[in-house]
């Protein structure tokens, strides 16, 4: 082998240890060696160890400045990193996940939790940031959905339109990946309005559809209206919870026609007296009328939930008893068969129990010439009591306070039946000018018996 030759074996030879020594040492580097674009949280450690990374990362301030595009919306107190020594296994292993064989130039920015947990972070700065993000929501325009509703009984659809306001779950999702950046940007989405061809949309159609084949069978008393939903309801809406939401003027209106024929409040009786004849009363206290805004509700209510059937619940009246007198009472043009008759004319009243007569007796009702004739009209019996002392201001007597051993009230004014042992005068036409106050003055011998058939709430009809 001539010299020449020897020397070019020792030089190739060379060249390829350190060709070998070479990608050896780089091997190891890149081993040992974060490449150069890589970024952990937002902060570079190209060219660190994981022991020089985790060094970088412990001394890191936080700005804890939150973006939402390019602007800065929340400005939050600087804040030291929480990483610490137990936290190099995470960041050797970004290191092990980011090795290439050769030097990259590629960029990447992993993302570390601390072991330990940032309370500043986690719950303070994201509720402001929260907080924020609604109070911005609140002077940006929201998106209008696409809603199905009722026009004049014809289904139709709103248009939707887009809005300003943030999609504050998604952005503070958003929030949750790079929560230990220094400083956090937030990729600005935006609400999206429900489209006028989304499933809810349909299912919206879908249900007010379902509620135009409504009927609901309403019964007031002994009579049963069929509400059809197609005729009475004009306008209605649906959430997105599909909960119906119903104008109620024709619903309201239906109430106030049953009021007009069915309901007994304010309107005259027409009643059989006890000598057959037959007389107009006009209604005083007693009886009834529906309560217009309750019982729409209550219509709304059965419509909103699909039932097929209903009665009236809430009634009302006049005087000792706001609830309503003679609902349940359809005999003898609403009065019933229980009731007190008086007859200014005859100075008689008649009790009847069951369409029986128990008692009659004459008595002395209010003084006629001074004006102080007894109320006519339809009342009922407010309350009794046993013994009572009534007060009050009559003709004669401007104030006055005298016991009665029985009592039973019927108007709002104060008048009732009532014992009057003190009275002399128990003529027919006593009334005329030696009446009472306004009362139905009944002998004491018979007031007892008078008392024990009068019930709370039984009309007293007075003509």
């Amino acid at each position: 082998m001539t010299t020449n030759r020897k020397i070019g074996i020792i030089i190739i030879s060379s060249l390829i240890l350190v060709i070998v020594l070479l990608f050896a040492g780089i091997g190891i580097y890149q081993a040992t060696h974060f490449n150069a674009r890589i970024t952990i949280n937002g902060t570079k450690v190209g060219g660190l160890t994981a022991d020089q990374a985790l060094k970088k990362l412990r001394t890191m301030d936080l700005k804890n400045q939150v973006y939402v595009g390019q602007t800065l919306i929340f400005n939050g107190k600087s804040t030291k990193s929480e990483f610490s020594n137990q936290d190099l296994s995470k960041i050797k292993s970004l290191l092990g996940k980011q090795r290439t064989w050769w030097p990259s130039s590629q960029t990447e920015n992993y993302s570390a939790v601390p072991g330990r947990t940032d309370q500043y972070r986690t719950r303070t700065l994201k509720k402001e940031v929260e907080v924020k993000l609604k109070s911005l929501n609140q002077r940006l325009k929201a998106p209008k959905d696409a809603q199905a509703y009722l026009d004049h009984g014809r289904i139709a659809v709103s248009g939707s339109e887009a809005g300003k306001q943030y999609d504050i779950a998604k952005l503070l999702k958003n929030y949750d990946s790079q929560e230990y950046r220094s400083e956090i940007h937030l990729q600005p989405v935006l609400l999206q309005p429900i489209k006028e061809n989304s499933r809810i949309v349909k299912n919206e159609k879908q249900r007010l559809q379902k509620l135009l084949q409504q009927t609901v069978n309403y019964q007031v008393q002994n009579k049963t209206y069929s509400l059809a939903a197609n005729k009475l309801i004009q306008y209605a809406t649906v959430s997105k919870d599909m909960k119906i939401t119903i104008n109620p003027t024709g619903i309201q209106n239906q109430i106030a026609a049953i009021n007009r024929t069915q309901s007994t409040l304010d309107k005259s009786y027409i009643f059989k007296t006890h000598s057959g004849s037959v007389i107009s009363v006009k209604g005083q206290t007693y009886g009834w009328a529906l309560d217009a805004g309750r019982e729409t509700a209550l219509i709304e209510n059965a419509f909103e939930n699909g039932e097929k059937s209903l009665k009236a619940d809430n009634v009302y009246g006049i005087g000792y008893n706001t609830f309503g007198v003679g609902y349940h009472t359809t005999t003898n043009n609403g009065i019933g068969t229980t009731y007190a008759e008086v007859s200014i004319r005859e100075q008689r009243i008649w009790i009847y129990k069951n369409g029986q007569l128990v008692v009659t007796t004459p008595v002395v009702t209010g003084r006629h010439d001074v004006h102080q004739d007894t109320p006519t009209g339809v009342w009922y019996v407010m309350y009794k009591q046993s013994p009572s002392t009534l007060k009050g201001s009559e003709a004669g007597s401007a104030h006055y306070s005298v016991k009665v051993s029985y009592w039973a009230q019927f108007t709002d004014g104060g008048v009732g039946f009532h014992d009057a042992s003190w009275r002399k005068n128990w003529a027919n036409s006593a009334y005329l000018t030696d009446g009472s106050g306004g009362c139905v003055n009944t002998p004491p011998g018979i007031m007892k018996s008078v008392y024990d058939n009068l019930t709370q709430n039984e009309p007293v009809v007075v003509y």
